[in-house]
């Protein structure tokens, strides 16, 4: 694992990711090689449909992020919960009483007015151009960029899917295992470095209390504590996190990295965490409990170019997951509806 894990940071350097991506393409579970999507660095320029939307876009990112950097956390879990479902299509978006939006999994979820400001405004300067699909990926690398992390290329092309059902949302929960996760990651592209450096969004942002009330208080069903959880951690969450005896009981939310708290920083801090036993979600702790796993966890604790470079390189694999291109899906004019026939 570690001679394959410095292969890819070695030749990330200068992040040339575009290149290393397209010759490493998609490895799924059987170890066959993905065919990569038909992606253009700078579509919208290349294709003199709108040259500055890169440029609209990060300036709406930037007015949004000095008013709220809350909204870097919320951009990549909005990113994630749509990408991995039916691929980046933006369908995560779509409003509906039956749509992605109102599945479980995605409680919680925030910054549509962010996309919905972007898209807007790049309705004004270049009608029916740009993809909702693109503006998310895009507000996202932005954002994180804007907080620490290296501002890695994002293709471009994506079309926006016409469907959103809160059936098709199979998103795992945070206590899922380890070789659960590994799986989950596997089916979408992505392999062990990608669900370890992706799991490290985490460094930022809060998680609902009902994510983790196991760990505080029924472990596997056993009506104790997650016995791997650091101790003060434990007392520090429960005084936030009572147990849920009532109905219509709040459900408040903690910080993920209680370290920096509100103030959104991307470091690696999080496996730092992970190795002193103070995650706070059951899926980030369980990064020790794999030998390869707990090597990438102990290589980005102790290097944060590692970290910055993998993270730019896993971003990048996600994002180019089943998108469409071409003549597939549509162009949406409002980002939460599908266009009017």
């Amino acid at each position: 694992m570690r001679s394959q894990m410095r292969f890819v940071l070695l030749v990330l350097p200068f992040l040339g990711v575009v290149a290393v991506s397209f010759c490493l393409g998609f490895v799924s579970a059987d170890g066959s090689t993905v065919p990569r999507p038909k992606l253009t660095w700078h579509y919208y320029k290349i294709h003199n449909t709108c040259d500055d939307a890169e440029v609209y876009i990060r300036h709406q990112v930037e007015l949004f992020w000095k008013k709220d950097k809350s909204i870097t956390p919320k951009l990549l879990r909005l990113v994630y919960s749509d990408c991995f479902v039916t691929g980046c299509d933006a369908s995560i978006l779509l409003d509906g009483e039956d749509s992605e939006k109102t599945a479980p999994q995605n409680y919680g979820l925030g910054a549509f007015v962010v996309i919905d400001k972007i898209k807007t405004v790049l309705e004004q300067r270049c009608p029916g151009v740009v993809s909702c699909a693109d503006i998310l990926n895009l507000a996202t690398r932005d954002a994180v960029h804007l907080d620490g992390a290296p501002s890695y290329p994002v293709l471009t092309g994506r079309r926006d899917g016409l469907t959103s059902t809160r059936s098709s949302v199979d998103l795992p929960s945070p206590s899922i295992t380890w070789e659960d996760a590994l799986k989950y990651f596997d089916s979408r592209g992505l392999n062990v470095l990608d669900m370890a450096t992706l799991l490290g969004a985490h460094s930022m942002g809060r998680t609902h209390c009902r994510y983790i009330l196991d760990r505080l208080y029924n472990f596997n069903g056993t009506k104790k504590p997650d016995p791997s959880m650091d101790p003060s951690l434990l007392n520090d969450l429960r005084r936030s996190c009572p147990p849920r005896t009532k109905k219509g009981q709040t459900d408040p939310l903690v910080y993920l990295n209680p370290q920096f708290g509100a103030d959104y920083r991307f470091t690696q801090t999080y496996y730092s965490r992970v190795l002193s036993h103070k995650a706070v979600l059951g899926i980030d702790q369980q990064l020790l409990y794999s030998n390869d796993t707990k090597e990438i966890t102990q290589e980005f604790a102790a290097g944060f170019e590692d970290f910055r470079k993998a993270f730019a390189m896993s971003m990048y694999r996600m994002g180019e997951y089943q998108v469409l291109t071409g003549n597939q899906g549509e162009i949406r004019e409002n980002c939460r509806v599908p266009n009017k026939k």
